[in-house]
């Protein structure tokens, strides 16, 4: 598949959800990119903020199977991943799928579970298939993650450890909409006459397995690969980190800028692409030391100061 047939696909998926989604633009483009890329996105935000909905209307507008999954402190991991039930008529045990056998998954509210049920979901994020009893399941391609929390709530919350945050391609906040698009908000509903909002299928699943594929046609010169490295390892020389970006990090990164570059139409990756995924690819995967804490210092401070830091390359393009 080319290039500019991808990112036709693509606009057309982001024009499609901008009908109903009004000023969140580009949020949309990163989970395009983010989806685009094979990659899992964790969104954390404010509730009201149009999470569920726009996880929702990609999976319409993608023709992926979706599964919601409320996340809470008595969720266990087989209502995640499914269980073994006894047929007494058969006399013998039939392993039931749990909602997980699914093309794209909504984790809502994912750290109200506790650690012991979001580990369920580690194995499938990683492995794409999930081991029950000894006895290991292929999930369907593709198998994508969007998982959500909301900032403020501390009580009855688990924050999820590094490992799996780590396996996040990346966090994103969604952001409340301007006056304006506020206003227009509330014009389209009115127009719609109902709550509920659907978008049409732009894009079969099985075109999107081949859109994925494609990237790996996304030139990336040595001097990108340079270039993501020195990003990686500085966040791991600064004084005010405790823990660096993972060599998965780096993976990542360069996997989610072959997607900036289809979604702008080019075969190749550029450094601002790398600029302009940094800090959502890098700055969730990055433990600050616990003296800054006081100081209210955010990782994201940190990816942007490596960005100035950090010279960047000049790509010579034939």
């Amino acid at each position: 598949m080319k290039v500019g047939e991808i990112h036709e696909r693509c606009q057309g998926v982001l024009d499609a959800l901008s009908r109903i989604v009004v000023g969140k633009d580009a949020v949309l483009r990163q989970i395009m990119a983010g989806i685009l890329a094979n990659g899992h996105i964790l969104i954390e935000d404010y509730p009201g903020l149009a999470k569920t909905l726009i996880a929702r209307l990609f999976s319409q507008a993608l023709e992926l199977r979706f599964s919601r999954i409320q996340f809470t402190p008595d969720l266990l991991p087989g209502d995640i991943t499914g269980s073994s039930i006894y047929e007494q008529r058969e006399g013998r045990f039939e392993f039931r799928r749990g909602p997980i056998f699914t093309h794209l998954v909504l984790a809502d509210e994912i750290n109200r579970a506790t650690p012991k049920t979001q580990s369920a979901l580690l194995e499938a994020m990683q492995e794409r298939q999930v081991t029950v009893d000894g006895q290991s399941y292929l999930l369907d391609p593709p198998f994508l993650v969007i998982a959500t929390q909301n900032p403020i709530e501390l009580e009855g919350t688990y924050p999820l450890p590094e490992a799996q945050l780590d396996r996040f391609l990346m966090r994103i906040a969604v952001g409340y909409p301007g006056r304006d698009e506020e206003r227009e908000m509330l014009r389209r509903r009115r127009e719609r006459r109902h709550e509920r909002a659907d978008v049409p299928t732009v894009v079969p699943h099985e075109i999107l397995l081949a859109m994925q594929a494609a990237l790996e046609d996304i030139h990336v010169d040595a001097t990108i690969d340079e270039y993501i490295v020195d990003l990686v390892r500085a966040t791991r020389d600064d004084h005010r980190v405790a823990l660096g970006v993972s060599p998965r990090g780096a993976l990542a990164l360069q996997s989610i800028v072959r997607a900036e570059a289809a979604l702008r139409g080019r075969d190749f990756v550029t450094p601002d692409d790398v600029k302009a995924m940094a800090v959502p690819v890098l700055a969730h995967r990055i433990v600050l030391r616990p003296e800054l804490w006081v100081a209210r210092l955010s990782p994201v401070e940190v990816v942007a100061d490596v960005l100035k830091r950090v010279p960047s390359p000049k790509v010579e393009v034939a």
